[in-house]
């Protein structure tokens, strides 16, 4: 840990004097941070936030992502993953038997986790979901069911004529326990106008998520970053989530999902000049990573009231997602199993991992691994025989 005199020289004393006496911090000292050209001692901020909250401990889930359809109304430019219709080439939409098949496909050794979030399909009804649940839990009634994006809570409302609660309603009464967290992109409303404008403002991100959470439901939160959103419009992004979770006190964890510039419409634009080349993405690869490990440190330091900062392997990749736990990460997201979304935009990381391997990841970077479920709960050890 950096002594004051150091923090004092980078202009960061007033903020190292506010997190050693757990202070909360303002959106424009988060802006300082980010702006501020020594990773390490911002990350060294994180890991005294981070040691005082949780200790050495780090958790993962056995978890299953089953994403149900890549058919999608909205046409957000970041996104690899949608398609237009079925008969557009890598469209795909799982059957109700399809989905099942993958929640058993457990080795014998039932998943903690079921995570279901697909696009804002056309055609799929709300009432086929309601089934789909009843059947998952009837078959797996100990899993943690997690499903949709607020984005899908608000389409089928939309579909449904109804209001985002009475769809909440009835996904809870059919076994939903908690919200994916995704779809909160970056909140500042000319960023969103840029990269996804059909999809749901910021204020109606918030709005929804509140209503899961006086319902019960738990859900996460998360940030889209690296395109072309600027210091400022993460700071206050950060912050406008930690003012609702002051309101209705329902986020689990934050998880920065960095943005894959391969193979989208944003991409493609940022590469041939479109967009403004001053923007915090046009970096090198490691420039991007060190970037990356900022973002977990300055949301440990802003979020003091979400308990867990995610270092979502799969988007960052297993060696930045291992540094990240020394930045401020206490969760490293789980055995995932299969995963399109970031995969289809050009992610590199493995589709799915063990226990085994997982539990090494943490302890290999002098950590103590933790099982949990969905909702941080904490679950045995791995058990005898136990292969994934």
């Amino acid at each position: 840990m950096f002594d004051q005199p150091h923090y004092a020289a980078l202009g960061l004393g007033e903020i190292y004097a506010k997190v050693m006496d757990g202070e909360r911090l303002s959106p424009a000292e988060g802006e300082t941070l980010f702006a501020c050209p020594d990773i390490f001692a911002v990350g060294a901020l994180a890991h005294h936030a981070r040691v005082q909250r949780h200790g050495h401990n780090t958790f993962y889930v056995r978890n299953r992502h089953i994403n149900y359809s890549n058919v999608c109304v909205n046409h957000c430019r970041f996104c690899a993953f949608r398609r237009d219709d079925e008969t557009q080439p890598g469209a795909f939409t799982l059957d109700k038997e399809a989905v099942l098949a993958r929640a058993l496909d457990d080795d014998g050794h039932p998943f903690a986790e079921i995570h279901v979030v697909g696009g804002c399909h056309p055609t799929l009804r709300l009432a086929w979901f309601e089934d789909l649940f009843r059947s998952l839990k009837a078959l797996r009634p100990k899993a943690v069911l997690k499903a949709f994006t607020v984005a899908e809570i608000h389409h089928f409302a939309r579909q449904e004529g109804c209001t985002e609660k009475a769809v909440l309603e009835r996904l809870k009464h059919a076994g939903l326990a908690m919200l994916t967290g995704g779809g909160a992109e970056i909140f500042a409303p000319a960023v969103r106008e840029r990269i996804c404008p059909e999809k749901i403002s910021g204020a109606d991100y918030l709005r929804i998520a509140g209503e899961a959470h006086r319902l019960g439901l738990a859900s996460n939160c998360s940030m889209l970053f690296g395109h072309v959103e600027s210091f400022r419009d993460r700071a206050e992004h950060l912050c406008a989530l930690r003012e609702q979770q002051d309101k209705s006190g329902g986020f689990v964890c934050f998880i920065p999902l960095a943005f894959q510039a391969r193979h989208n419409q944003l991409a493609e634009a940022l590469s041939l000049g479109g967009e403004d080349k001053s923007a915090p993405q046009m970096l090198s690869d490691a420039a991007a990573g060190l970037d990356r490990l900022r973002v977990i440190a300055v949301a440990r330091l802003l979020l003091d009231n979400i308990p867990h900062i995610k270092a979502y392997w799969v988007m960052l990749g297993v060696k930045t997602a291992q540094a990240a736990l020394s930045f401020g990460a206490d969760d490293l997201d789980g055995t995932i199993m299969e995963e399109h979304i970031g995969h289809m935009a050009g992610a590199d990381a493995a589709q799915a991992m063990s226990r085994a391997e997982l539990e090494a990841m943490i302890t290999g970077c002098g950590f103590t691994p933790v099982n949990r479920d969905a909702l941080f709960n904490t679950l045995p050890a791995t058990g005898p025989g136990e292969s994934a």
